[in-house]
């Protein structure tokens, strides 16, 4: 049975812990991985913490993927009459495509695509849905709205329209100039907000190639519609409840979750459960049960990890909230209901070579109580591949590549071993106990499992498994 834990925890760089001294802090507290916000800061301000997370990672001898998350298209209001407007309840506004409005009652939106897509009864979120409106009149230039959840409206708020798909790419003009630093300065992965259709990652593919990994930020009921084929077209996503509550009912949210979560198992594809996980540990020292409820939960479902956002990037205890949260998945995953969880829904192994070899490699742990799954690996497949089938067991991802071995390192269980490229399998064979009882618990007598392909070397070629004893 293992005792460390293999859900992984993101947390997001902020004031609060992007120096040197905190990031090499909460890398050893028991953060997996850190996200770059590119809704805040300059790119001066990435890159020091970008070297921040690479030194740490020096310091520590850990792979740590570093995530650039693209802000992505924001639909705002302009500026409003006197900077504030109290919307009352059942009261008509007009919506102009403008900048600015000079009177009550009219709601300036920039944003002609907007006026270009709505329809009479679309619902429009604003402020996060503290104020709502129902379209009743819309001609393409001007519209006519009815006020059914009142409050005060300030410039600039957000808005969402539930529902309704809008004729927006995923990525603006300030995404493609950040997009463009942060793939000359070799993030790992590349985070996508406002993915409405495949079509959206398949875009941003064509810039990405393979510089990069792409996790789709599942945040839009229209992606919701087109799940199966995001999945397939990233290497990861991201359940990213903020967006995602205001859009769909609060109700509704939980079990896109576990949708969101089990399209992504089943494709091998790495799941991250975002927003709000600790939030009162922004102010408190601790959070509160139904916080530590919820992620056990994500844990329970069999996310590959959870994600810290206000809590690390502007929190008052980033390093405490890491450790409660790596507290609460070393229970759950030693939890015996936990893997009676885990491998419900999970469906058949990819029908490839490295699928039907990580298939087999769980079903030998369980039937050896091996210790650990060494997957070699060129690029990562392997290593994802055994992930995705959950063996109770320390799982190895054994790479040449520097970058693999980080962006293999978000997938559930894996830690990433740097090695040189063996020539012969029966070299690696020499090596594998080495490397086994240098990074796990494995002592003599016991067994592990050893994955490769013949010829070595070769992309997707894994071909073969090995059960070796610790001598």
């Amino acid at each position: 049975m293992k005792t460390k834990k293999s859900c992984k925890i993101v947390a997001t760089l902020g004031p609060a812990s992007d120096t040197p001294g905190k990031i090499r802090s909460l890398a050893e507290t028991g953060v997996d991985a850190f996200r770059l916000n590119f809704s805040h800061g300059n790119h001066d301000d990435h890159l020091k913490s970008l070297q921040n997370v690479r030194a740490a990672e020096t310091a520590t001898g850990k792979s740590l993927p570093a995530i650039a998350d693209m802000q992505g298209p924001k639909i705002r209001v302009g500026v409003v009459n006197n900077n504030q407007q109290m919307l009352r309840y059942n009261e008509k506004v007009t919506l102009v495509c403008t900048d600015t409005a000079a009177e009550d009652g009219v709601l300036p939106i920039p944003h002609q695509e907007l006026f270009d897509a709505l329809k009479p009864g679309d619902i429009m979120m604003l402020d996060d849905g503290l104020v709502r409106l129902t379209l009743t009149e819309s001609d393409g230039k001007s519209a006519t709205a009815r006020v059914d959840v009142p409050g005060k409206l300030t410039n600039k708020k957000g808005i969402n329209i539930p529902g309704r798909r809008l004729p927006i790419a995923a990525l603006t003009e300030k995404d493609h100039i950040d997009l463009a630093f942060a793939l000359e300065n070799d993030v790992d992965y590349i985070a996508l907000s406002f993915v409405q259709t495949a079509e959206d990652v398949a875009a941003a593919r064509k810039i990405i190639g393979s510089k990069a990994g792409i996790i789709s930020k599942i945040e839009k009921p229209s992606a919701l519609e087109e799940l199966e084929g995001i999945v397939a077209m990233s290497d990861a996503v991201m359940v990213a409840r903020g967006d995602l509550g205001v859009e769909l009912p609060l109700e509704q949210v939980p079990i896109a979750q576990r949708r969101i979560i089990r399209h992504g198992r089943r494709a091998g594809k790495p799941v991250i459960v975002a927003t709000q996980m600790l939030q009162s540990m922004v102010d408190s020292p601790t959070p509160t049960r139904a916080e530590a409820s919820d992620t056990a939960s994500a844990v329970y479902l069999g996310a590959d990890a959870v994600m810290l956002s206000a809590e690390s990037a502007v929190g008052l205890h980033p390093e405490a909230t890491v450790a409660i949260m790596a507290r609460i998945i070393e229970a759950v995953e030693n939890d015996e209901f936990y893997w009676d969880e885990i491998y419900k829904g999970l469906g058949n192994a990819e029908a490839n070579g490295p699928g039907a070899i990580a298939a087999s490699a769980r079903h030998t742990v369980d039937l050896l109580g091996c210790k650990a799954v060494l997957a070699s690996t060129k690029t990562g497949g392997t290593a994802f591949a055994v992930s995705r089938e959950r063996p109770r067991a320390s799982i190895l991802g054994i790479t040449p590549d520097p970058a693999a071995a980080r962006r293999i390192s978000l997938a559930w269980g894996v830690e990433a071993v740097v090695k040189p490229d063996y020539a012969t399998f029966e070299e690696l064979t020499a090596h594998a106990r080495e490397i086994a009882t240098d990074h796990t618990d494995a002592k003599p007598g016991d067994t592990i499992l050893l994955t490769a392909g013949i010829p070595m070397g070769l992309e997707g070629g894994t071909n073969l498994m090995k059960v070796i004893q610790v001598e």
